[in-house]
């Protein structure tokens, strides 16, 4: 029973605080007034003061949106990294290009140092063999001084009568004959050969491979031809080493 009494008790208290209205004491009189009861809740008016923030911050959110947007561009523009990076484009494409022309550079190179290499192996023997030229040429005049009569066989020497042949003249002619052939193609193994205009019987007058001493008029026999060859030519590896040396016939 007595916790129903201060049920009730309380619940009138309750409603008697909601129903009487507030008083306010002035600090300036003792008069009490009686301040009035707002019309709107006050759950209602704290909802409107906050939608009312809300409403502000959202637009000061899209000012600031927009501020940002308006400034990204001129940023973008005079962005310090993104110069950086084009100038390193820029950069590498100079550091390409040098590196691919040094490539090229080092190709040729490589190319002409073999072909130099190349040249001076084959003509190596250049200098020798001038210096020998002159030694192979006396050999062949004399070879070429001593008659067929003298190196005759014995058939030849009994039909016309003429004296036997010396011995040791044709043992010499013979050896002086194997020498300038072993001479000859050891120095063809090396790229040096030896040619005569007069070989097959005789020729036109060439001026890249001969050399014209003298002009004469022969018989039977065009203008131009070679009738006589005076010192023989050489080649080393197909360039001329030394021009054959010819007469060439000039009948006009």
């Amino acid at each position: 029973m007595f916790q129903r009494q201060l049920l009730r008790q309380s619940r009138a208290i309750s409603e008697s605080l909601t129903a009487v209205p507030r008083v306010r004491l002035s600090p300036f009189s003792s008069a009490s007034f009686v301040s009035p009861r707002p019309a709107t809740p006050l759950y209602q008016s704290t909802r409107l003061g906050r939608r009312w923030q809300s409403t502000e911050s959202e637009k000061q959110s899209g000012e600031q949106a927009a501020s940002s947007g308006e400034t990204k561009p001129a940023e973008a523009k005079e962005d310090p990294v993104q110069q950086e990076l084009e100038k390193c484009k820029k950069e590498v494409l100079d550091f390409k290009d040098k590196y691919l022309r040094s490539v090229a550079d080092y190709r040729n190179l490589q190319e002409r140092t073999k072909r130099e290499m190349e040249s001076a192996r084959q003509f190596a023997l250049q200098r020798f063999a001038t210096d020998l030229l002159d030694s192979i040429d006396n050999l062949d005049r004399a070879l070429s001084s001593v008659p067929q009569s003298a190196l005759g066989n014995a058939a030849t020497t009994e039909s016309t009568g003429a004296a036997e042949p010396n011995k040791d003249l044709v043992n010499l002619v013979s050896g002086l004959k194997m020498t300038e052939e072993i001479l000859l193609n050891t120095l063809k193994k090396h790229g040096l050969e030896r040619y005569d205009p007069m070989e097959g019987g005789g020729r036109k007058f060439d001026p890249n491979t001969d050399e014209a001493t003298f002009f004469t008029k022969v018989e039977g026999k065009e203008d131009g031809e070679v009738f006589f060859t005076q010192s023989k030519g050489y080649k080393l590896n197909g360039r001329i080493l030394r021009a054959a040396k010819v007469g060439v016939v000039k009948n006009s």
